[in-house]
């Protein structure tokens, strides 16, 4: 297994990043793990790949919810409790909150939940970028 991780190195990573960060299940950290603890690659470009990929799934998902909202206004969804609380969330903290974008379950909902709500493009990138980006930042020291 270790030879797969090996082979497909950066773009393994960034491709399982993209996919953890979408509404699909992923494991980029087991990838990041593997490729850190094999020394295959410096810690510099696992934590760009990572990132890259875990904030480019971010925004796909953020996008998703801007289609929804041409489709679905926010009166319609509110009827649910689980968009309401992300709702309430967004509104309350603004785009700061996706900072927490790289929690599980409630990360990829919070992108698509931005998106639906408008929030502006360049805010979501930067504060989804930094969340992730925290999140690997932290992996890579603990495991280096």
């Amino acid at each position: 297994m270790t030879d797969i991780i090996n082979e497909w190195g950066l773009w393994g990573l960034f491709i399982s990043a993209f996919i953890s960060s979408t509404l699909l299940p992923g494991g980029s950290e087991a990838i990041l793990a593997a490729l850190i603890l094999n020394n295959t690659h410096g810690p510099l470009p696992l934590l760009l790949a990572a990132t890259a990929g875990n904030t480019l799934g971010g925004m796909s998902s953020w996008l998703i919810g801007l289609f929804i909202a041409h489709y679905w206004p926010t009166e319609k969804l509110l009827k649910k409790p689980e968009n309401l609380r992300a709702a309430v969330w967004l509104e309350k903290h603004g785009s700061p909150i996706l900072l927490l974008s790289w929690l599980p379950v409630v990360g990829d909902p919070l992108c698509l939940a931005a998106g639906w709500l408008r929030v502006h493009f360049w805010p979501a990138l930067f504060f989804i970028a930094v969340g992730k980006a925290a999140r690997y930042g932290v992996i890579l020291l603990v495991l280096s």
